[in-house]
């Protein structure tokens, strides 16, 4: 009978906990980093923080021919792995997981709005910066909640799928005269788009939720100046849905994996 891979996750958050139980069903043998060095395979944590994952200690204990996977992964990491002789697999490169990823992050976002102000959703008027797929979870199910979506996008296809799904679509250049109508705003574009003037626009106390990357698309400096509320809402799904988040992650890497395996059977003669 053919030993189990072995799967050593890294990391101790309730995220890789639920993405190790998975590939634990799916048939691989699971253990933590202390397994590094028997690993067939190495779950790298989600974000990999140099300060709290020695990554070059960890990847130069790794027996030849592991593979490596994390998400988001840095220049510096894939130079510290290719050093240590390790491949290293980005999860995020996948697409779909980019999606599946969007489902938490909206619901996410949603319970900020939800604990942050004092109204419903419903019959709000609610400005959605971006229609990637972020912007598309979020402003369906928003739209399902009763808000009054408006989509500001730079492209006609992005504005075009809002307006197919029910939701109003503007340019994004329209923003500073879009503003003084909201007192509600979501952002995914990961560029400066909520500017001092574009902030300065919006109704007073306006409620701000910056859902991207850092350093994010608001002037988080000028919003609390004049006396707005914005919040840098990073890694919703681990924060706010750890369980299905890495379930989402092991799904993807076990994708990845099949696939490997599905191409080294055809490569061989």
């Amino acid at each position: 009978m053919e030993a189990k891979k072995l799967f050593a996750v890294v990391g101790t958050d309730a995220r890789q906990a639920a993405a190790g139980r998975v590939l634990e069903r799916a048939g691989y043998a699971v253990g933590g980093a202390e397994q590094v060095a028997l690993a067939d395979y190495i779950l790298l944590p989600l974000p990999l923080d140099a300060a709290r994952t020695p990554l070059a200690e960890l990847l130069r204990a790794a027996k030849p021919g592991a593979v490596a996977l994390g998400g988001r992964l840095s220049v510096q990491a894939k130079t510290i792995a290719q050093k240590a002789g390790v491949e290293l697999v980005d999860y995020f490169a996948r697409p779909e997981l980019t999606v599946y990823n969007a489902i938490p992050t909206a619901e996410g976002c949603i319970g900020i709005l939800l604990a942050e102000r004092t109204r419903t959703l419903w019959g709000t008027n609610l400005l959605l910066l971006g229609f990637g797929p972020v912007g598309q979870a979020l402003g369906a199910r928003l739209a399902a909640l009763g808000a009054n979506v408006t989509v500001c996008a730079r492209r006609a296809e992005q504005r075009a799928l809002a307006e197919s799904l029910g939701l109003r679509g503007a340019e994004l250049a329209r923003l500073a005269a879009l503003a003084p109508a909201f007192d509600t705003v979501v952002n995914t574009i990961p560029a400066p788009v909520l500017t001092e003037p574009v902030l300065a626009a919006l109704r007073p106390g306006s409620l701000i939720v910056d859902l991207a990357s850092k350093p994010g698309g608001t002037d988080f400096a000028a919003a609390e100046e004049l006396g707005l509320h914005a919040e840098h809402a990073l890694a919703l799904p681990g924060r706010c849905a750890p369980q299905t988040a890495g379930a989402l992650i092991a799904q993807t890497v076990l994708a990845i994996l099949e696939e490997r395996e599905e191409q080294k059977e055809r490569s061989e003669p």
